[in-house]
Protein backbone atom coordinates (compact mmCIF):
# COMPACT_ATOMS: atom_id res chain seq x y z
CA UNK A 1 0.00 0.00 0.00
CA UNK A 2 1.34 3.41 -1.05
CA UNK A 3 0.05 6.25 1.16
CA UNK A 4 0.15 10.04 0.83
CA UNK A 5 0.47 11.74 4.21
CA UNK A 6 -0.24 15.42 4.93
CA UNK A 7 0.93 17.29 8.04
CA UNK A 8 -0.21 20.82 8.97
CA UNK A 9 -0.62 20.87 12.74
CA UNK A 10 1.56 23.92 13.42
CA UNK A 11 4.16 25.78 11.35
CA UNK A 12 5.42 23.08 8.98
CA UNK A 13 3.53 22.39 5.77
CA UNK A 14 4.52 18.83 4.87
CA UNK A 15 3.58 15.96 2.60
CA UNK A 16 5.18 12.59 2.02
CA UNK A 17 4.60 9.31 0.22
CA UNK A 18 5.38 6.09 2.07
CA UNK A 19 5.33 2.62 0.52
CA UNK A 20 5.71 -0.92 1.86
CA UNK A 21 9.46 -0.75 2.23
CA UNK A 22 10.55 2.87 2.48
CA UNK A 23 9.80 6.57 2.36
CA UNK A 24 9.36 7.45 -1.31
CA UNK A 25 9.34 11.22 -0.76
CA UNK A 26 9.25 13.65 2.13
CA UNK A 27 8.73 17.37 1.50
CA UNK A 28 8.62 19.97 4.28
CA UNK A 29 8.13 23.73 4.05
CA UNK A 30 9.04 25.46 7.32
CA UNK A 31 7.23 28.75 7.76
CA UNK A 32 9.57 31.69 8.41
CA UNK A 33 6.85 34.28 8.96
CA UNK A 34 6.71 33.70 12.73
CA UNK A 35 10.29 34.75 13.53
CA UNK A 36 9.34 38.41 13.94
CA UNK A 37 6.78 37.49 16.60
CA UNK A 38 8.96 35.19 18.70
CA UNK A 39 6.52 32.31 18.30
CA UNK A 40 3.85 30.80 16.08
CA UNK A 41 0.89 33.03 15.20
CA UNK A 42 -2.04 30.64 14.57
CA UNK A 43 -3.87 32.70 11.95
CA UNK A 44 -0.69 33.31 9.96
CA UNK A 45 0.17 29.61 10.14
CA UNK A 46 -3.22 28.59 8.73
CA UNK A 47 -2.95 31.10 5.86
CA UNK A 48 0.55 29.91 5.01
CA UNK A 49 -0.68 26.31 4.88
CA UNK A 50 -3.39 27.31 2.41
CA UNK A 51 -0.75 28.93 0.19
CA UNK A 52 1.77 26.08 0.31
CA UNK A 53 -0.20 22.82 0.57
CA UNK A 54 -0.74 22.47 -3.18
CA UNK A 55 2.94 23.03 -3.94
CA UNK A 56 4.13 20.65 -1.21
CA UNK A 57 1.69 17.85 -2.13
CA UNK A 58 2.53 18.05 -5.83
CA UNK A 59 6.25 17.95 -5.04
CA UNK A 60 5.81 14.89 -2.83
CA UNK A 61 3.88 13.01 -5.52
CA UNK A 62 6.32 13.98 -8.28
CA UNK A 63 9.40 12.98 -6.28
CA UNK A 64 7.80 9.63 -5.48
CA UNK A 65 6.74 9.16 -9.14
CA UNK A 66 3.20 8.50 -7.91
CA UNK A 67 0.10 9.88 -9.66
CA UNK A 68 -2.58 8.27 -7.51
CA UNK A 69 -1.76 6.79 -4.09
CA UNK A 70 -3.70 3.87 -2.63
CA UNK A 71 -4.87 6.02 0.30
CA UNK A 72 -4.58 9.52 1.76
CA UNK A 73 -4.04 10.35 5.43
CA UNK A 74 -3.72 13.72 7.17
CA UNK A 75 -3.16 15.05 10.65
CA UNK A 76 -6.51 15.49 12.43
CA UNK A 77 -5.02 16.70 15.75
CA UNK A 78 -3.71 17.73 18.13
CA UNK A 79 -2.58 21.13 16.93
CA UNK A 80 -3.72 24.63 16.03
CA UNK A 81 -7.34 24.27 14.91
CA UNK A 82 -7.01 26.46 11.81
CA UNK A 83 -3.79 24.81 10.75
CA UNK A 84 -5.15 21.29 11.27
CA UNK A 85 -8.32 22.08 9.31
CA UNK A 86 -6.40 23.19 6.21
CA UNK A 87 -4.45 19.94 5.85
CA UNK A 88 -7.44 17.81 6.83
CA UNK A 89 -9.62 19.46 4.18
CA UNK A 90 -6.94 18.97 1.55
CA UNK A 91 -6.53 15.31 2.44
CA UNK A 92 -10.26 14.56 2.38
CA UNK A 93 -10.70 16.38 -0.95
CA UNK A 94 -7.86 14.46 -2.56
CA UNK A 95 -9.16 11.13 -1.28
CA UNK A 96 -12.66 11.86 -2.57
CA UNK A 97 -11.31 12.99 -5.94
CA UNK A 98 -9.18 9.89 -6.36
CA UNK A 99 -11.77 7.56 -4.87
CA UNK A 100 -9.35 6.15 -2.30
CA UNK A 101 -9.64 5.58 1.48
CA UNK A 102 -8.96 8.42 3.92
CA UNK A 103 -7.82 8.41 7.53
CA UNK A 104 -7.24 11.16 10.10
CA UNK A 105 -3.98 10.62 12.01
CA UNK A 106 -2.99 11.65 15.50
CA UNK A 107 0.05 13.93 15.25
CA UNK A 108 1.58 12.61 18.49
CA UNK A 109 1.17 9.02 17.38
CA UNK A 110 2.98 9.97 14.18
CA UNK A 111 5.94 11.12 16.26
CA UNK A 112 6.03 8.19 18.65
CA UNK A 113 5.85 5.65 15.78
CA UNK A 114 8.40 7.45 13.59
CA UNK A 115 11.12 5.03 14.72
CA UNK A 116 9.28 2.30 12.79
CA UNK A 117 10.37 4.03 9.56
CA UNK A 118 14.01 3.15 10.18
CA UNK A 119 15.76 0.18 8.55
CA UNK A 120 16.11 -1.51 11.94
CA UNK A 121 12.95 -0.49 13.83
CA UNK A 122 12.26 -1.24 17.49
CA UNK A 123 10.15 -4.21 18.46
CA UNK A 124 7.19 -3.97 20.83
CA UNK A 125 7.21 -3.00 23.64
CA UNK A 126 9.44 0.06 23.66
CA UNK A 127 9.60 3.47 25.34
CA UNK A 128 9.05 6.55 23.19
CA UNK A 129 10.06 10.04 24.32
CA UNK A 130 8.19 12.68 22.31
CA UNK A 131 9.81 16.01 23.08
CA UNK A 132 9.01 19.20 21.20
CA UNK A 133 7.81 22.78 21.55
CA UNK A 134 4.34 21.71 22.54
CA UNK A 135 4.82 18.26 24.06
CA UNK A 136 7.15 16.47 26.43
CA UNK A 137 5.72 13.01 27.08
CA UNK A 138 7.17 9.57 27.75
CA UNK A 139 5.09 6.66 26.46
CA UNK A 140 5.17 2.93 26.90
CA UNK A 141 4.30 1.54 23.48
CA UNK A 142 2.88 -1.98 23.75
CA UNK A 143 1.35 -2.38 20.28
CA UNK A 144 -0.18 -0.30 17.51
CA UNK A 145 -2.78 1.91 19.17
CA UNK A 146 -1.87 0.72 22.67
CA UNK A 147 0.12 3.38 24.51
CA UNK A 148 0.44 4.41 28.13
CA UNK A 149 1.62 7.83 29.28
CA UNK A 150 4.34 7.25 31.88
CA UNK A 151 5.30 10.88 32.42
CA UNK A 152 4.70 14.34 30.99
CA UNK A 153 5.48 17.97 31.63
CA UNK A 154 3.37 19.77 34.22
CA UNK A 155 4.13 23.22 32.74
CA UNK A 156 6.40 24.20 29.83
CA UNK A 157 7.37 21.62 27.26
CA UNK A 158 11.12 21.25 26.80
CA UNK A 159 11.06 22.91 23.38
CA UNK A 160 9.01 25.77 24.79
CA UNK A 161 11.63 26.23 27.51
CA UNK A 162 14.33 26.39 24.81
CA UNK A 163 12.36 29.03 22.89
CA UNK A 164 11.62 31.18 25.95
CA UNK A 165 15.22 30.98 27.17
CA UNK A 166 16.51 31.98 23.75
CA UNK A 167 14.09 34.90 23.65
CA UNK A 168 15.17 36.29 27.02
CA UNK A 169 18.79 35.99 25.87
CA UNK A 170 18.03 37.75 22.60
CA UNK A 171 18.88 34.75 20.42
CA UNK A 172 15.76 34.81 18.26
CA UNK A 173 13.20 32.19 17.24
CA UNK A 174 13.20 29.22 17.03
CA UNK A 175 15.38 28.97 20.11
CA UNK A 176 16.42 25.32 20.08
CA UNK A 177 18.89 25.46 17.16
CA UNK A 178 20.40 28.76 18.38
CA UNK A 179 21.02 27.40 21.89
CA UNK A 180 22.39 24.14 20.48
CA UNK A 181 24.92 25.99 18.32
CA UNK A 182 26.13 28.24 21.14
CA UNK A 183 26.22 25.39 23.66
CA UNK A 184 28.83 23.62 21.54
CA UNK A 185 31.24 26.46 22.41
CA UNK A 186 30.40 26.68 26.12
CA UNK A 187 31.07 25.02 29.47
CA UNK A 188 28.10 22.98 30.64
CA UNK A 189 29.23 23.33 34.27
CA UNK A 190 29.74 27.10 34.19
CA UNK A 191 26.31 27.99 35.62
CA UNK A 192 24.71 26.12 38.49
CA UNK A 193 21.11 25.43 37.48
CA UNK A 194 18.41 23.31 39.16
CA UNK A 195 17.07 19.99 37.91
CA UNK A 196 13.39 20.35 38.94
CA UNK A 197 11.60 17.12 39.86
CA UNK A 198 7.81 17.47 40.37
CA UNK A 199 7.54 13.80 41.30
CA UNK A 200 6.61 10.51 39.63
CA UNK A 201 8.01 10.49 36.06
CA UNK A 202 6.84 14.01 35.20
CA UNK A 203 8.87 17.07 34.24
CA UNK A 204 8.79 20.75 35.14
CA UNK A 205 10.82 23.25 33.15
CA UNK A 206 9.37 26.57 34.31
CA UNK A 207 11.66 26.75 37.37
CA UNK A 208 14.71 26.04 35.25
CA UNK A 209 13.69 28.79 32.85
CA UNK A 210 13.26 31.19 35.79
CA UNK A 211 16.71 30.27 37.13
CA UNK A 212 18.26 31.15 33.77
CA UNK A 213 16.38 34.46 33.71
CA UNK A 214 17.64 35.36 37.17
CA UNK A 215 21.19 34.46 36.18
CA UNK A 216 21.28 36.50 32.97
CA UNK A 217 19.98 39.53 34.89
CA UNK A 218 22.65 39.24 37.57
CA UNK A 219 26.02 41.04 37.59
CA UNK A 220 27.79 37.64 37.49
CA UNK A 221 26.22 36.68 34.17
CA UNK A 222 28.32 34.12 32.32
CA UNK A 223 29.04 34.24 28.61
CA UNK A 224 26.10 33.32 26.39
CA UNK A 225 27.78 30.10 25.27
CA UNK A 226 28.24 28.98 28.88
CA UNK A 227 24.64 29.83 29.78
CA UNK A 228 23.39 27.87 26.78
CA UNK A 229 25.59 24.88 27.54
CA UNK A 230 24.52 24.82 31.20
CA UNK A 231 20.83 25.20 30.35
CA UNK A 232 20.94 22.53 27.67
CA UNK A 233 22.73 20.09 30.00
CA UNK A 234 20.07 20.65 32.69
CA UNK A 235 17.23 19.92 30.25
CA UNK A 236 18.89 16.75 28.97
CA UNK A 237 19.69 15.62 32.52
CA UNK A 238 16.02 15.93 33.43
CA UNK A 239 14.82 14.14 30.29
CA UNK A 240 17.15 11.18 30.68
CA UNK A 241 16.63 10.88 34.42
CA UNK A 242 12.94 10.06 33.84
CA UNK A 243 13.75 7.75 30.95
CA UNK A 244 16.16 5.70 33.07
CA UNK A 245 13.68 5.57 35.96
CA UNK A 246 10.88 4.49 33.61
CA UNK A 247 13.05 1.71 32.23
CA UNK A 248 13.79 0.50 35.73
CA UNK A 249 10.09 0.53 36.64
CA UNK A 250 8.80 -1.14 33.47
CA UNK A 251 11.71 -3.42 32.64
CA UNK A 252 11.67 -2.08 29.07
CA UNK A 253 15.17 -1.37 27.74
CA UNK A 254 14.41 -0.05 24.27
CA UNK A 255 14.02 3.69 23.64
CA UNK A 256 12.92 5.79 20.68
CA UNK A 257 13.00 9.58 20.69
CA UNK A 258 11.02 11.93 18.46
CA UNK A 259 9.95 15.56 18.13
CA UNK A 260 11.86 18.74 17.40
CA UNK A 261 14.06 18.56 20.51
CA UNK A 262 15.22 15.11 19.36
CA UNK A 263 17.40 17.06 16.90
CA UNK A 264 19.37 18.52 19.83
CA UNK A 265 23.03 17.49 19.68
CA UNK A 266 23.52 16.76 23.37
CA UNK A 267 20.31 14.77 23.69
CA UNK A 268 21.18 12.65 20.64
CA UNK A 269 24.72 12.04 21.90
CA UNK A 270 23.69 11.04 25.40
CA UNK A 271 20.79 8.86 24.25
CA UNK A 272 23.19 6.98 22.00
CA UNK A 273 25.36 6.24 25.06
CA UNK A 274 22.56 4.49 26.95
CA UNK A 275 23.29 0.77 27.46
CA UNK A 276 20.16 -0.30 25.55
CA UNK A 277 18.89 -0.35 21.96
CA UNK A 278 18.10 3.26 21.06
CA UNK A 279 16.33 4.59 17.98
CA UNK A 280 17.16 8.15 16.97
CA UNK A 281 15.54 9.54 13.79
CA UNK A 282 17.46 11.61 11.26
CA UNK A 283 17.25 15.30 12.14
CA UNK A 284 15.02 15.95 9.12
CA UNK A 285 12.46 13.58 10.62
CA UNK A 286 12.52 15.08 14.13
CA UNK A 287 10.52 18.17 13.28
CA UNK A 288 6.97 17.82 11.98
CA UNK A 289 6.92 15.92 8.68
CA UNK A 290 4.59 14.07 6.36
CA UNK A 291 6.46 10.77 6.47
CA UNK A 292 5.57 10.13 10.11
CA UNK A 293 1.90 10.85 9.36
CA UNK A 294 1.87 8.63 6.27
CA UNK A 295 3.58 5.86 8.24
CA UNK A 296 1.15 5.95 11.19
CA UNK A 297 -1.83 6.18 8.86
CA UNK A 298 -0.61 3.32 6.70
CA UNK A 299 -0.20 1.05 9.72
CA UNK A 300 -3.76 1.78 10.87
CA UNK A 301 -5.17 1.35 7.36
CA UNK A 302 -3.52 -2.06 7.11
CA UNK A 303 -5.12 -2.90 10.47
CA UNK A 304 -8.54 -2.11 8.96
CA UNK A 305 -9.27 1.38 10.27
CA UNK A 306 -11.02 3.95 8.06
CA UNK A 307 -12.61 7.36 8.62
CA UNK A 308 -15.82 8.73 7.04
CA UNK A 309 -15.62 11.77 4.75
CA UNK A 310 -17.09 14.02 7.46
CA UNK A 311 -14.40 13.26 10.05
CA UNK A 312 -13.51 16.50 11.83
CA UNK A 313 -10.43 18.10 13.38
CA UNK A 314 -9.60 17.16 16.96
CA UNK A 315 -7.26 19.91 18.22
CA UNK A 316 -7.00 18.38 21.71
CA UNK A 317 -6.64 14.74 20.59
CA UNK A 318 -4.27 12.82 22.84
CA UNK A 319 -2.88 9.28 22.86
CA UNK A 320 -2.24 7.06 25.85
CA UNK A 321 -4.04 6.95 29.17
Amino acid sequence: MVVLGIESSCDETAAAVVGPDKVLSDVVHSQQIHADYGGVVPELAARAHVEKLGVVVRAALERASVQRPDAVVATAGPGLIGAVLTGLAWGKALALGWGVPFLGVNHLEGHLLSALLEEEPPTWPFLSLVVSGGHTTLYRCDALGSYVVLGQTVDDAAGEAFDKTARLMGLGYPGGPAIDRLAAQGDRAAVSLPRPDPGALDWSFSGLKTAVRNHVRSPERAADADVCASFQAAVVDCLLDRVVRASEQTGITSLAIAGGVAANSELRDRVSQLPWPTFIPPRARCTDNGAMIANAGRLHLLAGRLDPPDVGARPGWQVGV
